[in-house]
């Protein structure tokens, strides 16, 4: 598949062959879904964590003895129905790490990335470079090239990274940090002809 190449003035400047075996697969939801998932839970420290009746401070004595008070039977004011008692089924440290077989992970981008293609979200620059970082000059590319909404953009350029912090609908990772979760969260995706090289190596 050819898809056209265009220069940070909006002007087209040829095509270029996109791998099939990446942007022509069929889309595979489920494996999207998934993916998501697991990069989300990734996302959690775990370490939320509640003290238990063990772990509470105090209650080493047996308040009253067991018969003869009147009163019901205890054992330690550190207890789960005593106030400053310990509490019960709380959550404890645990990771939230989610396994997915590689072959599921590359099959989800390949997903997402062919169903922009299909939707015409894709947007391929010959490259992207600014020689300083400001939000405005990133903003004029855009207006150029006539991209608007929610926009994913893949360059190593630091210049691009930090120019894109201040626009509040634009997203600006590096080449290898493109996921599932933001090509899926951002309607358009710019890439630029060494980004798509270096996918292309990586998952092809």
């Amino acid at each position: 598949m050819a898809i056209k190449v265009i220069d940070q003035k909006g002007k087209s400047v040829g095509e270029v062959d996109l791998n099939k075996c990446i942007f022509e697969v069929e889309p595979n939801d489920s494996v999207v879904f998934e993916a998501i998932i697991r990069q989300r839970a990734g996302k959690r420290q775990g370490t939320h964590a509640t003290k238990n009746r063990s772990a509470v401070s105090g209650g080493g004595k047996k308040p009253w003895k067991q018969k003869g008070t009147g009163r019901a039977r205890q054992g330690s004011i550190r207890a789960p129905q005593w106030r400053g008692g310990g509490t019960v089924f709380g959550p404890t440290p645990r990771s939230y790490k989610v396994d997915m077989p590689r072959k599921a992970r590359r099959l989800a981008i390949k997903s997402v990335l062919s169903q922009k293609v299909a939707d015409g979200n894709l947007i391929v620059l010959d490259q992207l470079t600014l020689a300083t970082p400001k939000t405005k000059d990133l903003k004029a590319i855009f207006s150029a090239i006539k991209v608007s909404g929610k926009v994913l953009v893949v360059s190593d350029d630091k210049n691009v990274q930090l120019s894109g912090k201040n626009l509040p609908q634009v997203k600006v990772v590096p080449v290898n940090g493109l996921n599932v979760v933001d090509a899926v969260d951002y309607e358009k995706l710019l890439l630029t002809q060494d980004a798509i090289k270096r996918i292309e190596e990586v998952l092809a």
